[in-house]
């Protein structure tokens, strides 16, 4: 059995004279010595942090492996999770009770809680908007009175007076006091640590991989200093609208569906149009047909203003209607009793030749036939019967000028270069 460990007291009052305290025993849970002038930091207290050691302890996981992903862990505050193994990148496998609802009483708990703290939170911020004035309206105590008796009678003191009565008071908080403290800038802190990045094996780059990764050189669409000649498939490659996904808007869509819903609501307005109109047409059909028919039962209803039956006058004391066909004779021909224009402008307008003053029609035809030859329309020669075309040459028509016959213009040679004469010389050297 071990011995007990001696207790370390520091030495007493008066006689600590080249005495330094170096561990924390030597304070005897007590506070800083005042005689002793050194540096003195009781139960830890003002010490400043050392620099932590750069060195690693050996740990080990639960199979016995060394731990290296420690390593990881360096320099980050405590109780931060760092994921630094394979393992943090395969999915969780959690059981139907970790991924059960919980109950409406845990909800109905976790939300109270998260209510009081956030009531908690505001308030907070609330009271330092409104000032350190109403911080210390609310939290000012009452003030206390103490009796006080001092020890020494001498009348000099205090006025001869042995027992004084002290009013303890708080002191009253300027509001316009300005802050004690400074906001002392700290340096941040080291970031999270880059997520583990699970690399592929190495494999040997293919040629396919190199013409991936080539990049094509700029080319320019509009200056060519050297002169070369750029094939347009290296300059569509340059220009990378190969890579370019077209996307045709939507509204191309929604622009053709209108215009054929319009089309469809025209066509049908259009056809109830016609519908409503044809309604319209055959009721006013019916209704002049009703009209009609009750103007000809009116009609008929209505009586007659004479009893006698009247006859055309003109049927009266005519016996052609009754003789005709009763004859008895078959080869006369009595149908017609009466000329059919007798009298009248109808009979003056009928063309009738003109009578020859001989007996014989043919006895004076030399006479006739010189009539005729000296009319004026037969006659050449500028003359009021002889009139020509507008704008034909020679101003007369029906002849050529100076009573000569009609003259014609010789058209020009079919031949104007003389090929077929070439080609007939030709044919005649060639035999």
């Amino acid at each position: 059995m071990a011995p007990p460990r001696p207790v370390v007291k520091p030495p007493p009052q008066g006689q600590r004279k080249g005495w330094i305290p170096r561990s924390l025993a030597d304070f005897g849970g007590g506070g800083a010595f005042p005689e002793v002038h050194v540096a003195q930091y009781p139960l830890g207290m003002g010490r400043k942090g050392q620099s932590a050691s750069q060195t690693l302890a050996l740990t080990t996981d639960a199979a016995g492996k060394a731990r290296h992903d420690v390593i990881a862990t360096v320099g980050q505050r405590e109780g931060k999770v760092v994921h630094s193994t394979k393992d943090a990148l395969t999915a969780k496998q959690l059981s139907a009770e970790q991924l059960e609802k919980p109950s409406d009483q845990v909800a109905a708990e976790n939300s109270e809680r998260t209510r009081l703290a956030l009531e908690a939170m505001v308030k907070g911020k609330a009271e330092g908007v409104h000032g350190s004035l109403e911080r210390a309206l609310a939290d000012k105590k009452e003030p206390t009175y103490i009796r006080y008796q001092s020890s020494s009678a001498g009348g000099a003191q205090a006025s001869g007076a042995t027992n004084r009565v002290i009013r303890m008071v708080e002191a009253p908080v300027d509001p316009m006091e300005p802050p004690k403290f400074k906001h002392k800038r700290v340096p941040r802190g080291p970031p999270s640590p880059p997520a583990p990045v699970m690399h592929s094996p190495p494999r040997k780059i293919t040629v396919q991989d190199q013409q991936d990764w080539k990049i094509p050189p700029c080319i320019s669409n509009w200056k060519n200093l050297k002169g070369y000649t750029i094939p347009l498939d290296k300059r569509l490659a340059a220009d990378g609208r190969n890579m370019q996904e077209v996307q045709i808007s939507d509204n191309f869509a929604k622009l053709s569906e209108s215009l054929y819903v319009a089309e469809r609501s025209a066509r049908e307005e259009v056809e109830k149009r016609a519908h409503i109109q044809k309604r319209i047409a055959a009721k006013e059909k019916e209704s002049k047909e009703d009209e009609l028919r009750l103007l000809a039962q009116r009609a008929r209803e209505e009586p007659p203003t004479s009893s006698e039956t009247l006859y055309d006058q003109r049927l009266f004391n005519q016996s052609a209607g009754v003789a005709s066909g009763f004859t008895g004779e078959d080869d006369a021909y009595n149908i017609y009793d009466k000329a059919l224009f007798k009298g009248g402008a109808a009979a003056e307008a009928i063309y009738r030749p003109s009578r020859s003053t001989a007996d014989d029609g043919w006895s004076d035809e030399a006479a006739a036939m010189e009539r005729v030859s000296k009319a004026a329309r037969f006659q050449p020669g500028d003359r009021a019967g002889d009139r020509g075309f507008e704008g034909a040459k020679g101003g007369g028509g029906g002849g050529g000028g100076g009573g000569r016959p009609v003259e014609f213009e010789q058209e020009s040679a079919a031949d104007p270069f003389g090929l077929d004469e070439f080609l007939s010389e030709a044919r005649a050297s060639k035999k």
